[in-house]
């Protein structure tokens, strides 16, 4: 679950947009009213799929009383961002290897689901009865008030999209992003989905997604700046005419959900090298058109301001000296 650059950022201050993307008729309809008049109204909408429209969310599922919760579980607020990152002991490697082979199991069943008439409500449901059942918390649940156990992003949706009722139709692309809380470590990770055929931009955009986060880890080891991780993504997404999503990033994780480092996935100066048997996560977020996106009032779903398409592929890693290893891979 990628984490936002900074809470003040202006993604959450464009959140007045969302009523202009009710839906595709609605906003065409008030553009050319606007172009009636002599005005531009907003960014050119892209996506040739009608926009995703808030819709019925069920309420969140219990957690069995066996199950040990993170700091936020009960509580459900913003746990501080930790300033160190979470270099693992012997026991801690151990730890985060299950956790992170539990959440690629949970990611690769909740796959295997995906089809038109799903329900991402469904898809929820499936990777919340998994998690417990394998003893484990889903860290979204209840994260700063996060409804649900999974995240399930389609299309234009760039990251934190909350399951609801609305069915996956054939040429839906969909990001899941599953996280486990295993023994008191999170192991966190995210794939792209394809429903059905889908465009030949969607499927691009998907690979070349998925080829920068394997270019990426490739290139980790210790004594490696962080921002060379940028560096090579933002080169991938640049050859192709994808843009990176600059507002939110990779982060720290272990026992801790979020930490140092900042893993940002675009081009920049960032200080910082990575240490031996230190665990993060790389999570690029590319887009077809602007990389600007806006909040929906749920204060979670950030959309894609134009309405391109998005694509996103995470792993947690492990620093050795050998180099990366995937710690949720199967």
């Amino acid at each position: 679950m990628c984490a936002a650059f900074n809470c003040s950022t202006a993604v959450m201050q464009r959140q007045h947009f969302a009523r202009l993307r009710s839906s595709r008729t609605v906003y065409s309809g008030v553009l050319n009213m606007a172009k009636g008049f002599g005005f531009a109204l907003g960014p050119k909408m892209i996506n040739k799929k009608s926009l995703l429209v808030p819709r019925k969310i069920s309420p969140k599922l219990p957690i069995p009383a066996n199950i040990k919760k993170p700091p936020y579980g009960d509580s459900g607020v913003f746990p501080p961002w930790g300033d160190m990152p979470q270099i693992q002991g012997s026991e801690g490697m151990k730890r985060m290897r299950a956790s992170g082979k539990l959440a690629a199991q949970v990611l690769q069943y909740a796959g295997s689901i995906v089809k038109p008439g799903v329900t991402t409500d469904e898809i929820d449901r499936a990777v919340h009865k998994m998690i417990v059942e394998n003893g484990a918390y889903p860290s979204p649940l209840n994260y700063g008030g996060f409804p649900k156990s999974v995240c399930t992003s389609v299309n234009e949706c760039v990251c934190h999209g909350i399951p609801d009722d609305r069915p996956l139709e054939e040429g839906d692309i969909v990001n899941i992003d599953v996280t486990v809380y295993l023994n008191g470590y999170h192991g966190d990770t995210s794939s792209m989905f394809l429903v059905g055929p889908v465009s030949d931009e969607a499927k691009k955009l998907c690979e070349v997604t998925k080829h920068a986060l394997d270019e990426a880890i490739k290139i980790c080891k210790e004594g490696v700046p962080y921002r060379e991780i940028g560096s090579i993504i933002n080169g991938i997404a640049d050859q192709h005419k994808f843009g990176v999503i600059r507002d939110y990033v990779g982060h720290g994780v272990g026992q801790q959900f979020h930490s140092a480092p900042t893993i940002s996935h675009f081009r920049n100066n960032s200080s910082g090298t990575m240490k031996l048997w230190q665990t993060f996560t790389i999570e690029p977020m590319l887009v077809q058109g602007s990389t600007k996106c806006k909040t929906w009032k749920d204060k979670w779903t950030v959309v894609t301001e134009d309405g391109g398409l998005a694509a996103q592929y995470e792993h947690t890693i492990l620093i050795t000296p050998d180099g990366a290893e995937i710690l949720t891979k199967l």
